[in-house]
């Protein structure tokens, strides 16, 4: 995918001056490094201190532990999946190749990398994920839980192999700040997961390689950071890894004002990327997941080194778990909202870990868990890792009063995201929110006003997700549109105007009308109503309601405008469910823990309906269970029009 001078232009017409004005500096670096590399400072006397306290190891529990060496020793033989792509060259990898495309990634000046092009890259997030080195992470955790040498022997073998085909601003790898500092964050854990092994201070303090890696990492960051429109949840991997490296690799001169800089971009972009209620304001939940461990890594890591970080930094983190504990299913699954790459801050832990239970027996560990928080049962590695070394917040001299939620919240009005529970573990969330985050909304979707329901943890109706970013254009901007998610389209058009793959022009405004939804929980019904202006002769205007005493879902859909329009009113099933449809009522059914469970769904009868599995001229009937990876699932799509003012109404009957 190559951009074209239309791209650059709508690109440009997002940013203010001050951003035009930094991007400007950025290409006058570029070009003066190009002649002239930075040239790294000689280091004397480098020591590692930043490790771990005694004892951390043995609190690791002994099922997460097994599950995390079953991990190594797969990665031992060489396999890895990525993005629904397996690998099995694992033990000697190259670098810079793509085993989707079977393309290579050229040689050269990062900067002249066409990377966003597949054609003469590869898909690069294919590429990229290798070189976070977070499968290295799990390998050196291995060897600290078992001191078997073969695996600090192949960290070391591939860092080594690493840094010499990666010179500092040559190839791929200096091409994005996101990637150095994820990269940053594994190797400060690497060298302390290493710690004990006697060939760890050959592999870094004693290395000059290894010195020059990490001093040049530090200063790109240093020198391009994100800015403006970009400075979304990128910025936060490239300051928590800047400052990660600064305290725990204090060997330069640039040490000390890398780390103070780092924390001071830390501390405003943590709260500048997070509502007040504590979600994630890309309003990806994803990014929020990443966001949150990017920052409790950067936390434990100042309180290892004992450096002191604002109240504020901590109170965003704290509000963030609240939120995140406040919005998952009784199986502990966030929405799925927005994009989401499969992107992660810090990863010691093997297949099969819950990501969400790790956050929260985290937060629970650093912050104290709340009543109404729900059980975590899982265990992790990372969580007794990262609490040995951050300061428990209620111990924090420092820590400002806060007011915690005395009970759970379910309507966050900064964010428009209300979630309605029901018996039966009915779980459904309603979306009346901005587009997305700063003038691009890079990660946003034309979703406003669409519903996502669960029952017991299942998708009934599904947010489809993401599938990719690069290199398939029309399967990217069907993830992103309106007709993929379950929200009513007019006239064949977005809510919102894409501009390119992480590019939105115009955003639909929305606003929460209505949101009672406390009802259903106390046996009652829980009501929500909002509307959004993303049609340019008729306003969408939505009110879901959830009976608890029926089990029932009500979706009534209105539009009001002043000519007619063609209506598309898409409903996405999960793909566990099975759908019988005749005429305007479709019959599911799916099984859970054993167990057969079933609906009804009528659907308006002003419409005609069908059934679309797993279309492709055009997309349609898909859900993505992760970046990389679609499978085929049903989607209902009714069809009419609107003439002036007309309703629509949806109701879902869950059976007991």
């Amino acid at each position: 995918m190559t951009m074209s001078a239309g791209w650059y232009l709508r690109r440009l017409s997002r940013m203010g001056p001050r951003e035009v004005g930094g991007r400007v500096g950025d290409t006058v670096r570029r070009r003066r490094w190009r002649s002239a590399r930075p040239v790294a400072p000689g280091v004397s006397a480098a020591r590692f201190t930043a490790v771990l306290p005694a004892g951390t190891i043995a609190a690791v529990p002994p099922d997460a532990a097994k599950r995390l060496v079953a991990e190594a020793d797969r990665l031992l033989d060489g396999h890895v999946e990525y993005f629904g792509v397996p690998r099995d060259d694992l033990a000697d990898p190259n670098w810079w190749y793509d085993p989707k495309t079977g393309r290579r990634a050229p040689w050269g000046y990062a900067f002249d990398v066409p990377y966003r092009d597949e054609e003469a890259v590869g898909d690069i997030k294919q590429i990229w994920e290798l070189s976070r080195h977070q499968y290295l992470t799990v390998l050196a955790a291995a060897y600290a839980l078992t001191e078997d040498e073969r695996y600090a022997e192949r960290v070391a073998a591939h860092l080594r192999s690493w840094w010499a085909a990666n010179a500092p601003l040559r190839g791929v790898h200096w091409t994005s700040g996101i990637e150095l500092g994820i990269r940053l964050l594994s190797w400060v854990w690497i060298r302390r997961l290493l710690d004990g092994w006697p060939g760890v201070t050959a592999l870094f303090e004693d290395n000059p390689v290894a010195l020059r890696q990490i001093w040049h990492h530090q200063r790109w960051l240093a020198a391009f950071p994100s800015r403006g429109s970009s400075a979304n949840n990128h910025v936060i991997a490239e300051t928590a890894g800047q400052f990660a490296a600064a305290c725990a690799f204090d060997w330069f001169p640039e040490s000390a004002r890398w780390r103070a800089e780092a924390l001071r971009s830390l501390d405003r972009q943590l709260k500048a990327n997070t509502f007040g209620s504590g979600l994630n304001r890309e309003l990806a939940t994803e990014y929020h997941g990443l966001v949150l461990e990017l920052g409790l890594a950067a936390l434990a890591e100042a309180d290892a080194a004992g450096v002191p970080v604002p109240a504020t930094v901590r109170l965003v983190l704290l509000r963030m778990t609240d939120a995140l504990a406040a919005v998952v299913d009784n199986r502990l699954r966030p929405p799925r909202q927005g994009d989401s790459d499969d992107g992660h801050g810090l990863v010691v832990d093997g297949a099969g870990t819950d990501r969400w239970g790790s956050l929260l027996a985290t937060g629970d560990a650093v912050f104290g868990r709340l009543d109404w928080w729900p059980e975590v049962t899982g265990t992790d590695v990372r969580t007794p890792l990262l609490a040995a070394l951050a300061r428990p917040y209620a111990k924090d001299g420092g820590a400002p009063a806060v007011t915690r939620p005395a009970s759970r919240p379910a309507h966050f009005s900064d964010a428009g995201m209300t979630i309605l529970r029901g018996p039966e573990h009915i779980w459904a969330r309603c979306d009346g929110g901005p587009h997305g985050f700063l003038s691009i909304a890079a990660h946003a979707h034309a979703d406003a006003l669409s519903v996502e329901v669960r029952h017991d943890g299942v998708d009934v109706l599904a947010d489809p997700g993401t599938y990719c970013y690069h290199g398939q254009p029309e399967w990217r901007r069907y993830f992103r549109s309106t007709i993929g998610h379950n929200t009513l389209e007019l006239d064949g058009a977005d809510q919102s105007a894409s501009g390119g793959p992480f590019l939105w022009t115009r955003h639909a405004r929305s606003r929460v009308l209505a949101a009672d939804p406390s009802g259903a929980s106390a046996g009652g019904t829980a009501r929500w109503c909002a509307e959004h202006d993303g049609y340019q002769h008729a306003v969408h205007r939505r009110q879901v309601e959830l009976s608890a005493p029926r089990q029932e879902l009500t979706v009534v859909d209105e539009v009001r405008g002043d000519r007619p329009a063609a209506v598309r009113l898409a409903f996405h099933l999960g793909p566990a469910i099975t759908a019988d449809l005749v005429g305007n009522r479709a019959r599911l059914t799916w099984a859970r823990d054993g167990e057969d469970r079933s609906a009804e769904l009528d659907l308006p009868g002003e419409l005609s309906w069908q059934a679309h599995r797993g279309t492709s001229e055009p997309p349609l009937g898909w859900y993505s269970p992760g970046f990389g990876r679609k499978e085929p699932a049903t989607t209902l799509l009714g069809t009419g029009f609107a003439d002036g003012t007309r309703e629509f109404t949806t109701v879902l009957r869950f059976h007991g």
